[in-house]
């Protein structure tokens, strides 16, 4: 899932950006995780999702403090992979998603998906044991085959998801 920002990304919005793959802001976005700042703590995903994201240190500048903060500082962070102009973040964010349909297989791109949230949820080890049967299966399907095929060819794959 590839996400779009502009403008004010208050809260859940940030918490809903950091249920994305991929995240996109123009540079005139602002951010801010508040809570604090009315008596409570992020609780739709932020604590977990936002340290994971951006490390303790970086997560609790903004958690703790409750300050907006901009598009730059979004980047450095890891909040967010890329910065647009403004007005352009959602065909940026559409542009991204069209060149992973054009180019990517999608039984690969699910298998990479699963083993890095694997990664996420049980661990390196639990992953990397995950490899093994991910990619005895992709090497199984047309894709792959379509995949070696186009290299040697040297041209684009046209993949299938079989």
């Amino acid at each position: 899932m590839i996400v779009a920002s502009r403008g004010l990304c208050y809260t859940a919005g940030i918490e809903l950006m950091l249920a994305a793959d991929i995240r996109i802001a123009a540079s005139d976005s602002k951010f801010l995780q508040f809570e604090v700042q009315r008596g409570i703590f992020p609780f739709g995903g932020a604590m977990t999702r936002f340290v994971r994201e951006a490390g303790w240190g970086n997560a609790m500048r903004w958690i703790l403090t409750g300050e907006d903060f901009g598009a730059d500082e979004a980047l450095r962070i890891g909040l967010i992979q890329e910065i647009t102009q403004p007005g352009k973040e959602l065909d940026r964010a559409v542009e991204l998603a069209e060149y992973i349909a054009e180019r990517a297989a999608p039984l690969a791109v699910q298998g990479a998906l699963r083993t890095a949230h694997k990664s996420i949820d049980e661990g390196h080890d639990a992953s990397a044991e995950s490899y093994v049967a991910e990619i005895q299966t992709l090497f199984g399907t047309d894709d792959a085959r379509e995949g070696l095929q186009s290299f040697i060819e040297r041209r684009q794959a046209k993949f299938t998801g079989t």
